[in-house]
């Protein structure tokens, strides 16, 4: 009886199964696969919210180093502007003064001028010749120095800030603070800054000479007697510099600036294979490698001539305020006048090189802003 029974309840679910079975089967599966892509989906939001939030965090690290690459940067160029410049500059405006100086000349031209008989028309045409000459040099060795060096100097600033920036990021981690760290070797950066002197001590003894040459073949045939405006005095000071530029090697100014190439000797230092070596070549030589690359590169090269015209032009401006009270660029006035003029403006330019309009000028030339952008960065600068 009970398995009568028993079999009377199963045909009921036998039958419902038959019955139903594809629908069940077909419910199951479409139940089954809506859960998986529930599962999947569910996945794949989560993964893609754990990216999304690493991506943010990457960009909001990657906005915290550039914010301290550009506070970095716009701190070098203070620091380039406001100490080692002013002091370079400071010393070359001694230097200049002495070795350039015109008082002995004037002098001279005075004594000559209140005692007619203690000089000789020949002496007296020989003494202005001297004083042309001398005071164009010190006005347009002026002029390059300032520009030059303000270069040269940016140069070494930026090299050496980025090199510090490297370090320290590499040894603390970007997150911290750049000025919590000193990772430099205070000796090889001492040492490197130093070498902004270089021009001043040894590189004026030479530089002088080939700067008279210039001037001496443009003034050649200039009389006292010849009239001076703004124009002809832009276009004498443009020759001057265009044939100092010219004359020699390519670069021969380069060695004005820095030490002699000692770029072989670190080259081979590079290549060896011997990592005892390669220790050897420490910091100092490498910074020394990388300032003359910059300086020897195209790139460099046209913003100093860029730099120098700007300066020609900002130069004008000031000799033109000066001469005769500002008058006509067409007015002029006898060269014989001008040349004490012309002598006073040479120092002028390394005046207060803190508050110099002419380093300013330079400064903000798109051409200059861009190059030291991109040498910061150590990116290709064409």
């Amino acid at each position: 009886m009970f398995g009568l029974v028993r079999d009377s309840k199963m045909f009921p679910i036998r039958d419902f199964w038959k019955r139903y079975k594809r629908k069940i089967l077909i419910t199951a599966g479409v139940l089954g696969s809506g859960y998986f892509l529930y599962r999947q989906y569910d996945y794949y939001s989560r993964r893609l919210y754990d990216i999304q939030k690493e991506l943010d965090n990457e960009r909001e690290a990657d906005e915290l180093i550039k914010a301290q690459i550009q506070a970095h940067f716009e701190n070098i160029q203070r620091i380039a502007d406001t100490t080692t410049l002013p002091h370079a500059l400071q010393h070359l405006h001694n230097r200049i003064e002495e070795d350039l100086d015109l008082s002995h000349l004037t002098e001279r031209l005075m004594m000559g001028k209140g005692e007619p008989n203690t000089l000789t028309l020949a002496e007296k045409l020989d003494l202005w010749e001297n004083l042309k000459i001398l005071s164009f040099t010190k006005m347009v060795i002026s002029l390059w120095a300032i520009t030059v060096l303000s270069l040269y100097i940016r140069v070494q600033v930026n090299i050496l800030g980025r090199h510090m920036y490297i370090d320290t990021a590499r040894g603390l981690g970007s997150s911290q603070l750049l000025e919590e760290a000193d990772l430099i070797n205070r000796e090889d950066q001492q040492k490197f800054l130093a070498i902004s002197d270089f021009l001043c001590n040894y590189g004026l003894n030479a530089l002088i000479p080939k700067l008279q040459v210039a001037v001496g073949e443009v003034l050649k045939r200039r009389q006292l007697r010849d009239v001076f405006n703004t124009t002809v005095l832009r276009d004498t000071t443009t020759q001057i510099i265009k044939i100092f530029m010219s004359t020699g090697s390519p670069h021969h100014w380069l060695d004005y600036l820095m030490p002699g190439d000692n770029q072989s000797n670190i080259t081979d230092t590079l290549s060896t294979d011997d990592d005892a070596a390669a220790r050897n070549f420490n910091k100092f030589d490498q910074l020394m490698m990388e300032t003359r690359a910059v300086l020897l590169s195209a790139e460099f090269g046209s913003v100093v001539e860029r730099s120098l015209e700007v300066g020609v032009d900002g130069l004008m401006d000031e000799m033109e305020a000066s001469v005769a009270g500002g008058s006509s660029r067409t007015s002029g006035i006898p060269l014989a006048r001008l040349v004490p003029r012309v002598a006073q403006m040479g120092l002028l330019l390394l005046e207060d090189p803190i508050k110099s309009r002419f380093i300013k000028t330079i400064r903000g030339i798109p051409e200059v802003e861009i190059f030291f952008t991109l040498l910061y960065a150590n990116m290709p600068t064409s």
